[in-house]
């Protein structure tokens, strides 16, 4: 359980004490949030994908941290990215999208007490 309280600390962390309103907004793609700063002579350009991918990968590293498990990181990230990404299309609120990701992590400890035999 201890495992547990880990996962769900740093759930907290990344979603809400790491996640600036500007990553909140911009791995939305339907916000059209780009980069606050363009250089000279460039176009602004997509950023929802890098910003919802890294918002992902902290996630994940947080869960790989917390399992030891490198591989539990990686399942982490791509659910992560796929419940937020749900979420930023409105096909469900912010209920459902806590609800997933602390299944998710339920999942995680499950999986981490299997794997460690």
């Amino acid at each position: 359980m201890l495992i547990l309280f880990w996962l769900l600390v740093g759930h907290a962390l990344a979603d809400f004490a790491l996640q600036s309103e500007w990553m909140a907004k911009a791995k939305n793609r339907n916000s059209g949030t780009t980069l606050s700063y363009i250089p000279p002579g460039q176009t602004p350009q997509i950023v929802w994908p890098f910003v919802l991918s890294a918002h992902a990968l902290i996630h994940g590293g947080v869960v790989a941290v917390a399992t030891g498990i490198w591989w539990l990181g990686a399942l982490e990230t791509g659910a992560h990215w796929a419940i937020d990404f749900g979420k930023c299309e409105n096909h469900y609120g912010i209920y459902a999208d806590q609800a997933l990701h602390v299944g998710c992590k339920v999942l995680w400890l499950f999986l981490a007490v299997r794997a460690s035999g």
